[in-house]
């Protein structure tokens, strides 16, 4: 994509936020000067993305990630761009062929998107999410297509615990400050007796300027921070955590950015 088409882009996206490196908060400007950035780093990240995906954000990514034909182009976009990541973790557990039988833990689950086809796979499926409109959705979209082996629950990855044989993470990590994110992976490799599959958005010098440019054009909604992470990190973390990633994947539409990891323990 040429950069001055970038701009045009910037302005389209304005009012929605997305797994991309240049959807900011509508205080990112004031946020340049050093006592608005001390104010808006005191405000807590896992509360801000609670509140947003309780109401308005449940509202929004509700559609998004739907057949909903009440979305705008780049609202579509970004459907288009998670349902690719989606579609690749599905292509490459088909291609394992194992996941029958096994058990799951989707991590940030939002509606479903996931944990519902790898339960319909056959996989014994435990799936939360930090909102509860969130989960709660996932759970009714489950019960209405027959699910019996994928429960749904309300709490933030944190706080999951247990044992499985695979964990999942997609499209969570942009909400999770670079402070935070090897402790994250690491709780992650710690559920699981076999792979992690994680994405996140990656941390390069032109998703760094697209997300610099964007946040001189602020939107009326109210979003959450995004925050992007170098591959390198994800990678060093998952080996100290005695995981070998085995497959990657990039996935890149306009509006929608995200590498994708499966790792396997060593």
């Amino acid at each position: 994509m040429k950069l001055d088409n970038c701009l045009v882009l910037l302005f389209a996206i304005r009012s929605t936020v997305a797994f991309s490196p240049f959807i900011t908060r509508p205080a990112c400007r004031k946020s340049f000067s050093p006592s608005s950035l001390s104010l808006s780093q005191s405000v807590d990240d896992k509360t801000e993305v609670r509140e947003y995906f309780n109401t308005e954000g449940f509202n929004r990514w509700n559609k998004i990630y739907s057949d909903s034909d009440e979305v705008n182009s780049v609202q579509l976009d970004i459907r288009n761009g998670h349902d690719q990541t989606i579609q690749k973790i599905i292509n490459w557990i088909k291609n394992d062929a194992d996941i029958a039988g096994k058990t799951v833990c989707d991590c940030g689950c939002g509606v479903g998107s996931l944990a519902i086809p790898l339960a319909q796979m056959g996989a014994k499926v435990s799936a939360s999410d930090i909102s509860d409109s969130m989960s709660t959705e996932a759970a009714r979209r489950a019960k209405s297509l027959g699910i019996r082996n994928a429960k749904f629950y309300t709490s933030d990855l944190e706080s999951v615990s247990g044992k499985y044989h695979t964990v999942s993470c997609v499209d969570v990590a942009i909400h999770y400050p670079t402070s935070q994110m090897v402790g994250m992976i690491t709780h992650l490799c710690s559920l699981a007796d076999d792979r992690v599959l994680i994405s996140f958005a990656p941390k390069t010098w032109y998703y760094v300027l697209l997300k610099k440019v964007g946040e001189l054009f602020p939107g009326p909604s109210k979003t959450t921070r995004a925050y992007l992470h170098e591959e390198e990190v994800v990678r060093n973390a998952l080996k100290s955590a005695g995981f070998e990633v085995t497959r990657d994947e990039m996935t890149a539409t306009n509006f929608y950015f995200s590498r994708l990891l499966e790792a396997r323990r060593i």
